[in-house]
Order: structure tokens, then C-alpha cells, then sequence
């Protein structure tokens, strides 16, 4: 695989780089969180990125789509990651609209892909039960009734699912609660009766939701019964990869920052960025971060090649930039020194941007034992 953008996927990045500097800047995400906003996000932000065609990006022109794949969204989310956008692009098009493509029939995807493109819909997906990330444990019902099913049941950590207009719902309709058997994908309107939805505004500033099935009867269902979950681990990969590359836009910011710092600060009258037990901590994350690089595109040229190696590389990308971010983040407060830990300083964002991406969709621990076990051991 040829692991380089192509001339239009450069385009894209430079447009969507300028994009986020002017129209979102750090400036405006601290301007959100301190306004304690509704919605968590702007829509006249989101509208923007709409006619910017950023919810297309993915999508095949046949489902009016732009047709610049993965790596296309993957750039976008590369910059959007750099400046912390909030919006549901991550949410609603990398997550959910990756579940409609791999699980829904044909009718489906050419009813809901559009209306994904053109922002008339956001979708939140509905799938973790646990303090932890595991799409195979499913306790939550559905029970057959007359021509559809009743849901119940509580799902954790739903992404935007206070603004969703509509959840992909994981139900168990057979098997054991820890098995991949058994596993349906349901499409729930967020206004159908039984539903109690508790917004969490989490540590980052972004937003999930507690969302609580009572009896909730529902008639779609995404793709066939009791065969959901081979298509919803294919999507949670592309959506794995594409959080990496959000992931990889903000340590490569904060990467920068730092660097700045350490050039621009005086000590002793010279930078600080001349001690040399400072040039080993930098050169160490100079070496991180351009594996990050590294590991991201591999995995995003992956997708759109169809590779088999999808779920391999889904899970080496999101370990390592857990890993990495972590380390960067937290290597920038060190270096930063005591105005690391102010809040006047931006680089306290992304440390709390790297601890809720690094739980979300699987932990390192997880990937690790999901790659050691794709690969044989």
C-alpha cells in the first residue's frame, strides 16, 4: 500500500487546517466550556462543516457522498483533533454512519447516508454497558412484540446522545450476555416512549450520555437478527482508526507547543530548550510522534484498500496514540512547568482530551489483548 495522500486528500487537509484555525480555534473551545452550553457544540459551527461537505467525506458519491475516503475523513479529524473541535462529525459520521455502511441493507443506507451528508440527522451509537469499552457484553433485551421489539436496558458512554435525533442500539435477541452470538442492531428514534436520556458532560469538556430503555418498542432493525455484531466490530475499526487520527492531530499540536516553549522560555539567560536533559525528553517525543504519523496512515490507507489487516491495524493505531498522547500531553505539563497546571494555559486541554480518547472505544489494555489475540497468542 502507497502510504501517501493523494493531491485532492492534500487539498482536503489544507482546507480543513485553515478551516479550524479560523472558525474554531482553541480560543473558541474555551469560550464553549465556560459558556456551560446545551448542546455542547456549535451548530452554527456544525452547519459550516456540513456545506464544508466534511460529513461526506467517507461516503460514496452513489449516497451523495464526496467519495475522498477514510483517509480523506481521517485528515479532516487530524485537524479537527489539532484545535479541539467540539461536533458531532466524530459521532454521527466516523461511528455511527460507519455502522450504517457495514451493517444496513441497501434501502438503509441509501434512506440514512444522505440525510447524514446533508445534516438533517444525528445519530448517536448505544453500545457499552460497563466502566469499560466491550461490545460483545450485551445485557441489554430485546424482545420480540408483534411486527418489531421492545428494548431494555441501560447503555453507557453514548457519545452526543443528548443532541441525537436517533441511537444504533446493540440488543441481545439470543445467547449468553458475554457472547458475540446473539447480537442485534437496532435503529431507535430518540423520542420514542421508555427512553430517559441523562446528559454527562465529561472531564474534556465533550459530551456522552446515559441512555435507559424501558419497553421502548422499535421496528428497524440494522442489517439481520442475531448477526450484529460481525458488522459492528468491522465499523468500531474504521471508527477506532478515525478517533487515531483526531488523537494524532492534537499531540502533534501539543507536541508543537511545547517545543515552542522550550525555545522561547529564558532560564539562567539562555532557553530552557538548551539543557540538555530537556533536548532527551524532546528528542524522545519527536520519535513518538512520528510513529504516531506513521501508524495512523498505515491504518487509514488500510480501510480504503480493503485490507484484511483492518482489525490488526485498528488496534495497533489505537493502542500506540493512547499510549502516545498520554505520554505527550503529559510530558508538555511537565516541560511547561508550574504554568502547566494553570488553566490559563491551553495545554491542560488536551491531557483531558488524551484521558477520555484513550477510554473511548477501547483502552490500551484492550487493544493490546484484541491485537495479541488476532495475531494468534
Amino acid at each position: 500500500m502507497a502510504m501517501v495522500l493523494n493531491e485532492e486528500q492534500e487539498m482536503l487537509k489544507d482546507a480543513a487546517a485553515e478551516f479550524c484555525r479560523k472558525r474554531s480555534p482553541i480560543e473558541k473551545f474555551r469560550e464553549l466550556r465556560d459558556a456551560e452550553d446545551a448542546n455542547g457544540y456549535s451548530p452554527e459551527l456544525w452547519n459550516a462543516m456540513v456545506e464544508m461537505g466534511w460529513t461526506g467525506a467517507a461516503f460514496p458519491e452513489t449516497l451523495s457522498g464526496y467519495d475522498f475516503g477514510y483517509q480523506g475523513l481521517g485528515v479532516i479529524l487530524e485537524e479537527t483533533g489539532r484545535t479541539l473541535v467540539n461536533s458531532p462529525l466524530f459521532s454521527t459520521v466516523a461511528l455511527s454512519g460507519s455502522i450504517v455502511l457495514t451493517a444496513g441493507s441497501d434501502d438503509q443506507r441509501s434512506a440514512i447516508i444522505p440525510e447524514i451528508v446533508n445534516g438533517e440527522k444525528l445519530i448517536a451509537t448505544a453500545i457499552d454497558e460497563g466502566p469499560r469499552h466491550n461490545p460483545s457484553s450485551v445485557s441489554c433485551t430485546a424482545t420480540k412484540s408483534g411486527d418489531g421489539y421492545t428494548i431494555s436496558g441501560v447503555k453507557k458512554f453514548v457519545l452526543d446522545g443528548h443532541v441525537a435525533n436517533q441511537f444504533i442500539v446493540s440488543a441481545r435477541t439470543s445467547g449468553d450476555p458475554d457472547s458475540e452470538q446473539g447480537i442485534t442492531l437496532f435503529l431507535v428514534d430518540a423520542n420514542a416512549s421508555g427512553i430517559k436520556i441523562t446528559r454527562s458532560k465529561m472531564v474534556d469538556s465533550r459530551n456522552s450520555a446515559i441512555v435507559e430503555f424501558d419497553n421502548t418498542p422499535v421496528a428497524d432493525v440494522l442489517g439481520d437478527v442475531d448477526g450484529g455484531f460481525v458488522p459492528l466490530d468491522a465499523a468500531l475499526d474504521r471508527a477506532r482508526i478515525c478517533l487515531a487520527a483526531e488523537m494524532l492531530g492534537s499531540l502533534t499540536h501539543v507536541f508543537g507547543i511545547t517545543i515552542e516553549y522550550l525555545k522561547t522560555r529564558i532560564q539562567f539567560d539562555v532557553p530552557i530548550g538548551s539543557f540538555q536533559a530537556l533536548q532527551h525528553r524532546a528528542a524522545e517525543l519527536y520519535g513518538e510522534v512520528e510513529m504516531a504519523k506513521s501508524v495512523v496512515l498505515e491504518a487509514l490507507t488500510a480501510i480504503d484498500a480493503e485490507s484484511s489487516e483492518v482489525p490488526m491495524l485498528a488496534s495497533l493505531a489505537k493502542a500506540k496514540l493512547n499510549d502516545i498522547f498520554a505520554l505527550v500531553s503529559s510530558e508538555a505539563i511537565q516541560l511547561h512547568g508550574g504554568i502547566g497546571m494553570t488553566d490559563e494555559c491551553d495545554v491542560g486541554f488536551y491531557l483531558k482530551r488524551s484521558r477520555v480518547a484513550s477510554q473511548t472505544l477501547g483502552d490500551s489494555r484492550f487493544h493490546r489483548d484484541r491485537f495479541a489475540t488476532l495475531m494468534g497468542y
